[in-house]
C-alpha cells in the first residue's frame, strides 16, 4: 500500500508483481517450525504425558482421548474456538474457506467474496486485496468492526471501499455454485432489496464458536454462558472445583497476547492462596488492516453509560495535527482519547492510522499501572515524531455534549 500511495509524495513507483505462493509457503514454513518446536518441547519435558487427538469429557474429571481415559485433580482448559458458520442456505453445498483453510491456499484467487465484517474478515480482506484479488466484503452489521468506535469503523469502511466492494448492513441469504464461480444472494436489511454477488472463492469470517460442546464440559460439571463459552469467575475458575479455563475457551478478549497473560494468572491462582485477576480494560488490541487500528479500554458510549456524560471528557486529534503526520500527508487518520473528569484517568484510547499498534503502547502502560494522563504528558516526546499524536489528543479534551 505504501508503494501505491507513494504518488501523493510526488514519487512515481510501481508494483510489478506479488509472488503469492512464495509468501504463503514462507508463512506456512514459519508456522510449522514453531509448532514443531512446541511439540518437541512438550515431548521432551519430564513428568508430562502428551496425548495428540480430540478429547472430550466422559465423566467428572475424566477425559477420553481416542481409546485412552485420563483423569486429573487439577484441569486447565484451553480448548479455543472455531469458525462460526452462519445460517446461509446452500453453504453446505459449496466449497468455502475459513480463516484456517485460507492459510493453505497456494494460488491467489482471482476474486474473493468474504462474508463477515469483524477483525478477521477485514484483515483477510486487506491482505487478499493487497495481493491482487478482487475482494467483495459482505457484512450483516451496519458497521465494519462494530466493536470499535463509530468514527473508526466509518474511517475503515471508507478506506477499504477504495480498494474493494463493501456491502454493509447486508445479509447473506443463499449461496450456490454457478459454473466456476460462487454466487451469493444478499439482502439489504433496511430496504429488503436483493443483489447477487459472485466470486471465484468465498471466505466465511462471520465470527467464532465455542469448542465447549465438542469437549462436552457439562459431563464434568462445568457450566457455559449463554453464548456457549466456558463460564469462569474473575480468577478463571469454572463451576467445577480445581478446573480453570482461559484463552478463546472463555470468549472474552480473544487475542493471543490476552491468552498469554491469562495463562500466567491461571498458573499463579492454581498454586497460591492469594488470587490474581485481569483488568480487561487494560487489554489492548490491534486490527492489521490498512489503515491500522489499535484500541484499549472503553468506547465513548461505554464510558458515558458507566460514568455519566458529565464526567467523561473526549479528545480528538488528526495525524496531520502533528508535524510528522502532516509530513506523511495523513489527512484521514486520527486518535481519540476518553478520560474521566476529575481523576484524569484514561478510560479508553482509539487510533486508526499508520503505526497505531505501536502508538497505543504508552497509553496501555499508563492504564495498566493505574496512572493518569499526566504520566504521559510529563514525559518528553520527540519532535517531530508520531507519538505527539497521543499528547495532542489528550490536550484536546472536551466534555461530552
Amino acid at each position: 500500500m505504501e508503494i501505491k500511495e507513494a504518488k501523493k509524495f510526488g514519487i512515481s513507483a510501481s508494483l510489478t508483481g506479488v509472488d503469492f505462493s512464495a509468501i504463503m509457503e514462507r508463512m506456512r514454513t514459519k508456522v510449522s517450525a514453531g509448532r514443531e518446536r512446541v511439540r518437541r518441547g512438550i515431548k521432551g519435558t519430564g513428568a508430562l504425558d502428551f496425548y495428540e487427538g480430540e478429547a472430550s469429557f466422559t465423566a467428572d474429571r475424566t477425559l477420553a482421548v481416542g481409546k485412552e481415559q485420563i483423569k486429573g485433580e487439577r484441569i486447565f482448559i484451553v480448548s479455543g474456538a472455531r469458525p462460526f458458520l452462519p445460517p446461509v442456505r446452500g453453504l453446505d453445498r459449496v466449497p468455502y474457506l475459513t480463516n484456517e483453510s485460507a492459510l493453505e491456499l497456494t494460488e491467489l484467487p482471482e476474486s474473493l467474496l468474504i462474508i463477515g465484517g469483524g477483525y478477521i474478515a477485514v484483515e483477510f480482506a486487506h491482505f487478499f486485496a493487497a495481493m491482487g484479488s478482487k475482494v467483495t466484503l459482505v457484512q450483516r452489521n451496519q458497521r465494519l468492526v462494530p466493536e470499535e468506535e463509530p468514527e473508526v469503523s466509518e474511517a475503515l469502511r471508507k478506506a477499504l471501499a477504495q480498494r474493494m466492494e463493501v456491502h454493509a448492513n447486508t445479509e447473506a441469504v443463499e449461496i450456490r455454485q454457478e459454473g466456476s464461480r460462487i454466487a451469493l444472494s444478499a439482502r439489504n436489511r433496511d430496504t429488503g432489496d436483493m443483489k447477487t454477488l459472485t466470486a471465484q472463492r468465498v471466505l466465511i469470517a462471520a465470527g467464532r464458536l465455542s469448542n465447549a460442546d465438542i469437549l462436552k464440559v457439562d459431563k464434568s460439571g462445568i457450566r457455559t454462558d449463554n453464548r456457549g463459552y466456558i463460564a469462569v469467575n474473575e480468577y478463571f475458575e469454572t463451576s467445577a472445583k480445581n478446573i480453570w479455563a482461559f484463552g478463546d475457551a472463555i470468549g472474552k478478549k480473544m487475542f493471543k497476547h490476552a491468552a498469554n497473560r491469562e495463562a500466567t494468572l491461571v498458573w499463579h491462582n492454581a498454586l497460591h492462596d492469594k488470587k490474581a485477576k485481569l483488568d480487561y480494560r487494560t487489554v489492548p488490541h490491534a486490527v492489521f488492516t490498512w489503515p491500522e487500528i489499535a484500541s484499549v479500554g472503553l468506547t465513548e458510549k461505554e464510558a458515558v453509560e458507566e460514568f455519566g456524560g458529565h464526567t467523561v471528557l473526549v479528545g480528538m486529534a488528526r495525524y496531520d495535527d502533528v508535524a510528522r503526520g502532516e509530513a506523511m500527508m495523513e489527512h484521514e487518520s486520527f486518535a481519540k482519547a476518553i478520560v474521566q473528569k476529575g481523576s484524569d484517568k484514561i478510560l479508553g484510547f482509539h487510533i486508526i492510522g499508520p503505526q497505531a499498534s505501536v502508538l497505543i503502547q504508552e497509553v496501555v502502560n499508563a492504564m495498566a499501572n493505574d496512572l493518569d494522563l499526566w504520566s504521559i504528558a510529563r514525559a518528553m516526546h520527540i519532535h517531530p515524531a508520531l507519538p505527539e499524536l497521543v499528547l495532542t489528543a489528550l490536550g484536546n479534551l472536551r466534555e461530552v455534549e
